[in-house]
């Protein structure tokens, strides 16, 4: 949790969204935090981290996410609102991009996505691209 709370102490977020943040990472529900699609609470939360390091500069009050979810990978949307408007950036999560970019492989040859994701965590997102602002 010292990461999160130094993530969002350098974000502009709202104080109203940064504890929806973390009754997220207390597995409590939030209006703030809108999730359609299938997203596993452990990839939201790499996410919401993605986000406050990505865009410290927002103004966040609150977040919808569209996405779907393999195995290795999470694909979506997910539409950013401040006090200023809307913001929607596009982002891909891969922690098998990852373990090819660090070189790990498994017991069987295979790209370590297992440790990649463990260890870079948030820190898998291969794209990051934002496409509106409203």
């Amino acid at each position: 949790m010292k990461e999160l709370e130094q993530l969002l102490a350098a974000s502009r977020a709202a104080e109203s969204f940064k504890s929806a943040v973390r009754s997220y990472y207390a597995d409590k529900a939030s209006d703030r935090i809108a999730v359609s699609g299938f997203a596993p609470p452990i990839k939201v939360k790499r996410l919401l981290k993605y986000v406050l390091h990505s865009e410290p500069e927002l103004p966040i009050e609150r977040v919808w996410l569209r996405a779907a979810s393999g195995c290795s990978d999470f694909v979506g949307t997910i539409d950013v609102e401040t006090a200023h408007g809307r913001r929607t950036f596009e982002f891909v999560w891969d922690c098998r991009w990852r373990a090819l970019q660090e070189g790990w492989s498994d017991y069987f040859g295979l790209p370590d996505q297992i440790r990649a994701a463990q260890e870079f965590d948030w820190r898998c997102f291969k794209h990051w691209r934002a496409l509106k602002s409203a």
